[in-house]
Parts: structure tokens; sequence; C-alpha cells
């Protein structure tokens, strides 16, 4: 992703409003406009409907009602079909905000590790919202400059509240010059697999002049999309990128600009009629969690939590040169910065690391602890049988020392030790876009 330079694209305006100088009557504005539902209910995203009418197996999920997987396709069917071929998956749960203002990248270089003044325009990168004195991780995010003073930013559904509580209370300590606007009832799906690039280019309109090939992993473009009945979206925001390891685009509808609710569904129900169903399938959380685990990526509130800072999670390198020192500014520098450096060289290091592990008999779930000649050394926060490798893979914590590659442990599970080994993540060769090898 970096130094992977892309000309932006024309891109519609934002909703227009003053800049806010007050930080507190943004946070306000946005409150005003949720969608947040009443104690105990479940919200729809704009594909509920559809899911529902094709088949999808409906579990709640950050709140809300999502599929976890389709009836046409098992959970490792799904799962090999989107290595193979292409899936959408319903990723409208996550929280889509706006921060822009002369002071927005100030603001995020303080609540976050990552430098944003110099990030380029309509390029992407993973970050972390960090805690003021621990810097353990808030929740995990993919931020994207949108113009000189905008960022689109994603966030995870589960952590809705606790992160709104976060950055209202973030910007009131900061003070003005940045306007924050929570994107409710707004869409977003995710186009995975090595077929998802002939997919979109069938529907993508030719007046929004987009190049796939020259829209490189971790770039964004505006465009609209042709559908199946001859007329065009609104314009849409394309992130290439996503969850799975694979090649793929995640497609935000902005709902406080345009009837989200009402274009999402006519889009995916163009893709799938222009794919057919030997190219494209709808997929689930199911098939999407052994995907994001096979592929090395977290999963906030079980792989990442507060407690967790990003040397432990193995996260340093979204932390770029420029910041790697106490006085850097963000939260938590001087906690973060000389974990960096081991002990053996006079930092201070960490007492454990997030590692992948190979594990022997049943699957290893959330939980287990790892052993190491009768001594607990950490502990399982993913598990599954990964269907790519025919194998049982896991994600943990351990002790430090005993994070290398090849490291021999036991996994207790259910009560029985199985034979572990250490090994190095991605489980499997990611086919992210890069360009022509």
């Amino acid at each position: 992703m970096k130094g992977i330079a892309m000309v932006a694209r024309a891109r519609p305006a934002m909703a227009a409003s003053r800049l806010l100088t007050s930080s507190r009557a943004a946070v306000g504005a946005v409150r005003h406009g949720s969608s947040a539902a009443p104690a105990g209910d479940l919200k729809k995203t704009p594909l509920y409907d559809f899911h529902v009418a094709n088949g999808g197996k409906m579990v709640p999920f950050a709140d809300y009602h999502m599929p976890v997987q389709y009836s046409n396709l098992s959970l490792a069917d799904s799962h090999h079909f989107t290595r193979n071929h292409a899936s959408i998956f319903d990723v409208s749960h996550m929280v889509q905000h706006i921060f822009k203002g002369p002071n927005a990248a100030a603001f995020l270089e303080r609540i976050t590790p990552s430098s944003w003044a110099t990030q380029g325009h309509m390029q992407s990168k993973l970050t972390t919202f960090l805690w003021p004195g621990t810097g353990g991780i808030v929740d995990d995010t993919v931020i994207t400059r949108l113009g000189e003073d905008e960022y689109y930013v994603v966030t995870n559904g589960a952590c809705l509240e606790k992160d709104t509580k976060y950055i209202d209370e973030q910007l009131g300590q900061f003070g003005g010059g940045v306007e924050w606007t929570r994107l409710d009832n707004s869409g977003l799906f995710a186009l995975q697999g090595p077929q998802a690039a002939e997919i979109l280019e069938q529907v993508l309109d030719k007046d929004s002049n987009v190049e796939l090939k020259s829209l490189y992993f971790g770039n964004a473009v505006w465009a609209q999309l042709k559908l199946a009945d001859g007329s065009k979206t609104h314009p849409v925001l394309i992130s290439r990128g996503g969850y799975t390891g694979e090649d793929g685009f995640e497609i935000s509808f902005n709902g406080k600009l345009y009837p989200a609710f009402e274009t999402t569904t006519p889009v995916v129900e163009t893709l799938l009629g222009v794919a057919g169903p030997e190219r494209l399938q709808m997929s689930g959380l199911g098939a999407r969690d052994s995907l994001r685990l096979e592929a090395g990526m977290c999963l906030y509130g079980h792989d990442l939590d507060d407690t967790i800072t990003p040397v432990e999670a193995g996260l340093s390198w979204i932390i770029p040169k420029e910041r790697r020192t106490p006085d850097a500014g963000f939260h938590g520098a001087d906690v973060i910065v000389p974990q960096m450096t081991p002990r053996s060289k006079g930092g201070a290091g960490v007492a454990k690391r997030r590692v992948g592990l190979f594990v022997e008999g049943a699957p290893a779930r959330e939980g287990a602890t790892i052993e190491k000649d009768g001594e607990k050394i950490g502990n399982i926060t993913s598990g599954v049988p990964s269907p790519t490798l025919g194998k049982n893979i896991a994600m943990g914590y351990i002790k430090d020392g005993q994070h290398k590659s090849g490291t021999e442990v036991d996994v207790v599970v259910r009560g029985r030790k199985r034979k572990g080994v250490v090994a190095k993540m991605p489980f499997i060769q990611t086919r992210y876009w890069k360009g022509d090898a």
C-alpha cells in the first residue's frame, strides 16, 4: 500500500454544512441523526429483505440481523467459492464516518499512531484508535483520505457505542476545527475473490473513467455503476481491499446524501445477474470468519481489545518511522514506542505477542490455553478448521520468546492437550492487486 500513488477522480461534494468550531456541536448533530435501535431490537441493513428472500440464514450480529450463510452453499463450499471465484458479503453493519476540517488530520494523528497530513488522496490504510495512557486498542479501523481536509473512516459495528463515546470525548478534549459525521442508514458490501475485478468491470459506467488495473490495493475511487434496467447509480465509493486475503472491493453507499436503502440492493442484483452463479455467489459471516483467519486478519473483541497494544498485536507496521518517538503526540506513544525495541536491546519490549498456530486433532477455539512443558504461556483468540489447507489453524497470544515460527507447544482443547506449532501468518498466499508482476 505504501508508496502507491493514484490520481484522485472527481468526486461528489459531501453534504453541505458549516465547519463547526465546537466539536461537541458536531457530535450532537451526529447523534440527532442516529439510527440506533431501541434496546432489544435488531437493526436491518439495506440488504435485509434480499437476504431473507434469497435463502440467507439470519443471526444477530453487532445489533443487526446478518446472514451467517446462504442455504445453497455450506460454509466450506462458500469459502472455496470465494477463493476460486467471487462472493458478495454484506458489511453494512460496519460504521462509516466522515471527519473533515482544517484540524481533521491533527485529530486523527492524536487518536491513531499513523500519519494523515501526508497521506495520499484517495488512499487507505489500516490503523487503530488508541487509549490515552495505556496505548490499548479501542478499535481497528481503515481510513481513506478523500480530499485535502476530509477523511472517510470505517469502524467495527460491534464497537458502535464505545467508539461513539470515545470519539465524542476525544473531540471535546481536542477543541475545534473538526467536523464529524456518522453515516447512519448507509450501505456497504464487499465483492471478494479472483474474479471480482472482471465482474465489477462489467457494471462500471464508462463516463466514470475508472481503470481497475490502475486501482491498486489500498486505493479508492468515486464511480457510478450501471444497473440492469439501464439506469445509473448515484456516485459510490469503491475501495480496493477487503477481509479475505483475496483481491476485491468494498463499495460504499452514503446514506446521508443518497437513499442507500433503495440503491444498495439493485447493485447487488445487477452484479449477480451479469456474473451468473458460476462466477458470483452471496456469502455470510461464517465463511468470512474462516477466510479472514486464513489471511491472518484480526477480529476486534477477540484478537484485539482495549488491553492490547499495536506492538503486542504485531501491528507495529502501522506506525511510520517519523512517529516512532515517545513524544510523537499520539495516545500511548510513551508506552507503545519503547515496546518496539526488545528488552535485549534496551527497550521495554512486550511480554506477549500475537501468533498463528497449526493445531492437531480437534480445532482450538477462543479461550483454549497454550502450554509449554506444563506451563501456561498463552491463549487462543480465534480458531477454525481451514477449508483451504485442510488443517486446523488458530490465532492467539503467546509469551515473548516462544513466538518464533516452528516452536512446538501444547494447546488444551476440551481438557485434552493437542500438539500445536507456531506458524507465520497469513496462513495462505494473499492475492491483493498491486499491479502486474
